[in-house]
């Protein structure tokens, strides 16, 4: 995941793109380039498709340095709105073209959509929840070991734990359903 950069940063490099600068895009790519594939992917689950986004976005960015307006939040949200709306538009055209079913498509863009609005909540959450959840889901560590990895107590880690759960549960919009049914959790017995 692309680490956010600080404001001072984005603007520093908007002028220097503006200016024409080759090695501010390759920068501005190298910083990007996995999250802007990424987000490609998960709308259009193909890698070629992916990679021509990819590729076009920052070709965007390019061309149009002064589209990015630092009053309206980060560089690095401005490119993920826009790889969003990019690949949303391409799987549409797909669409148009009879590559995907209606269904198909909307499921996938509602399915990219909860996945941009997870991964914003997650990049502007406090810190020190963002370390908690990291050290949670991806060291796959229980809120013990977690509380010593922060150098917190236990209720702190639960604490944070649990505020960080609860913003990204308002990624989901209220009509989709959840990933896992709890029906199929329960035991034989309560069937």
């Amino acid at each position: 995941m692309a680490t956010p950069a600080p404001p001072r940063w984005d603007r520093k490099m908007q002028q220097r793109l503006a200016r024409g600068e080759e090695a501010a895009l390759a920068e501005l790519y190298d910083r990007y380039a996995s999250l802007v594939h990424s987000l490609a992917h998960r709308v259009m689950d193909d890698d070629e498709a992916a990679d021509l986004i990819t590729r076009e976005v920052f070709g965007y960015v390019w061309e149009n340095p002064d589209a990015y307006d630092p009053k309206f939040g980060s560089l690095r949200s401005w490119i993920a709105a826009l790889t969003q709306r990019h690949a949303v538009h391409q799987l549409r055209e797909y669409e148009h073209h009879g590559q995907s079913s209606p269904a198909e498509v909307e499921e996938r863009v509602r399915e990219a959509n909860t996945a941009a609005r997870a991964d914003f909540i997650v990049t502007s959450m406090p810190a020190p929840l963002r370390a908690a959840l990291e050290l949670a889901y991806r060291e796959r560590l229980d809120y013990r070991a977690a509380a010593a990895g922060l150098g917190v107590s236990e209720d702190e880690a639960r604490r944070r734990l649990r505020l960080g759960l609860q913003l990204l549960s308002t990624a989901m919009e209220p009509g989709d359903p959840p990933a896992h049914s709890l029906d199929a959790r329960q035991p034989r017995g309560l069937r």
